[in-house]
């Protein structure tokens, strides 16, 4: 998605009446990436309106639970105070599948001094930005995205199964790259190209990933802001599609067992604000210290941050070796086995991409603490390990194991809170607590499997 900077609530205004809208969807993207918000007729959509939501809206986790008690309220208001919501004019995409023309526009969240709410997930996206701007540079990520094509399945307690596609079968076999696989479903793929292209969203490449109904969209490089939004929106278009060709589609990050998970991989490079230029990339094209020090802040924060990127207890179970999916920190150029990769480009497209992070993260929330961390690498001149050469599955397992320990370090981890925000590390890490706390209640198929009778 192209984000319309100077985009005024004037042209806004022309924008809707050009397309004779009738309603407005008011989206505000919460903690998990759900879309939450109100729905306005277009007449009482105006920019003096003054919508206003619950604090809590966008702190909830994603059974809508909240805590009773502690820490989370030292940030929230305990009497449950308003939000202020201001529409960024720039975002407003028609809604294909409405009845009616309908238009949907993301908002801000402010308080009622006029201030962004420091944990709302847009609000965190900003502020890393703007750390950017004040050394002059503009970071630049292109996000690719998994997701899972399923058979509708309305009871929690039977496993996911791939649909059937046009041939009348499922897959069974793995059919990575397959053009035929992708055909299977082209009445589906045709709806979501169409839905993209009225929506504006700046996809690339589609293709079929190694899972089972696995497959992988690629949007084009651009600003952080912008690139979140749209995967925001994508998300809701593809769910949407799928319903309506009797599928489900997943961002879960390993939804099927036997099955590889999905990523979230993001491609992310700086470049000079008022040139251009590319700083990972030194005049004569060599590699530049600054590229390295980036590589080092994410070998050094990503441990971390791991909560941020991996925010489900099943998030950590993608994250296994052999698996196409990372287990360490280790950075090499050209390697997919690694939890950092540079693929092989010219000096001025010189990028390092982030392999750890989940199709099921925020995606405003993993591309704040994915340029945090480099950030920090470059601001403390941080210096990486060796480039790894080989196959990186060999190494350590350097990364959580699990959404408890993922949860601690990012607690103590005092560089991460001074950049994301001390207010919105309290208010997340509250939420996955109690969405872990929940979880560890459930008694699993397994447990009664190989315990009931065996212990």
């Amino acid at each position: 998605m192209v984000q319309r900077e100077d985009f005024s609530f004037a042209d806004l205004e022309q924008w809707l009446n050009e397309r004779r809208v009738t309603e407005i969807e008011c989206l505000v993207p919460d903690l998990t990436g759900v879309a939450r918000g109100k729905i306005l007729p277009r007449e009482r959509f105006t920019e003096d309106r003054g919508m206003r939501l619950p604090e809590v809206v966008v702190a909830m986790g994603v059974t809508g639970e909240f805590p009773d008690e502690g820490p989370y309220y030292d940030v929230i208001s305990p009497t449950d105070h308003d939000m202020h919501l201001r529409p960024d004019p720039g975002t407003v995409r028609i809604v294909p599948w409405a009845a009616d023309p309908t238009a949907q526009v993301i908002h801000d969240c402010y308080d009622r001094h006029g201030q962004l709410v420091p944990y709302a997930p847009r609000s965190v996206l900003r502020r890393v930005c703007e750390l950017y701007r004040a050394e002059g540079w503009s970071p630049v990520v292109a996000p690719e995205l998994e997701f899972y094509l399923l058979e509708r399945n309305t009871d929690p307690d039977v496993p996911l199964k791939p649909p059937v596609g046009r041939s009348g079968r499922a897959e069974t076999s793995r059919q990575s790259y397959s053009i035929d696989a992708v055909n299977e479903f082209d009445p589906l793929f045709e709806d979501i190209y169409e839905y993209c292209e009225k929506m504006e969203l700046n996809v690339d490449t589609l293709i079929h990933e190694a899972g089972a109904g696995q497959m992988e969209i690629n949007f084009f490089h651009g600003d952080p802001l912008g690139l979140a939004d749209e995967v925001f929106l994508f998300k809701r278009t593809v769910r949407e599609a799928a319903l309506r060709h009797d599928m489900f589609a997943t961002f879960m990050a390993k939804p099927i067992a036997g099955e590889p998970g999905s990523a979230m991989h993001i491609h992310q490079s700086v470049v000079g604000t008022a040139d251009g230029r590319n700083i990972f990339s030194n005049a004569d094209g060599s590699a530049s210290q600054e590229f390295l020090w980036y590589i080092g802040g994410l070998q050094r924060y990503i441990p971390a941050a791991m909560a941020l990127f991996a925010p489900y207890v099943n998030s950590y179970r993608r994250l296994a070796r052999y698996s196409s999916a990372p287990i360490n920190i280790q950075w090499g150029v050209d390697n997919r086995t690694v939890g950092i990769r540079s693929p092989v480009a010219p000096p001025q497209a010189r990028r390092v991409e982030n392999r750890v992070i989940g199709a099921d993260a925020n995606p405003y929330v993993a591309l704040a603490a994915t340029l945090a961390c480099g950030w920090l690498g470059i601001k403390k001149r941080i210096e990486p390990s060796a480039e790894c050469t080989g196959d990186a599955y060999l190494g350590k397992h350097q990364l959580t194991h699990s959404l408890g320990e993922a949860l601690q370090l990012l607690r103590e981890e005092a560089d991460l809170a001074a950049v994301l925000g001390k207010g919105f590390i309290t208010v997340y890490s509250e939420i996955k607590e109690i969405e872990h706390d929940e979880f560890m209640k459930v008694i699993s198929p397994w447990e009664r499997e190989h315990l009931l009778l065996h212990v």
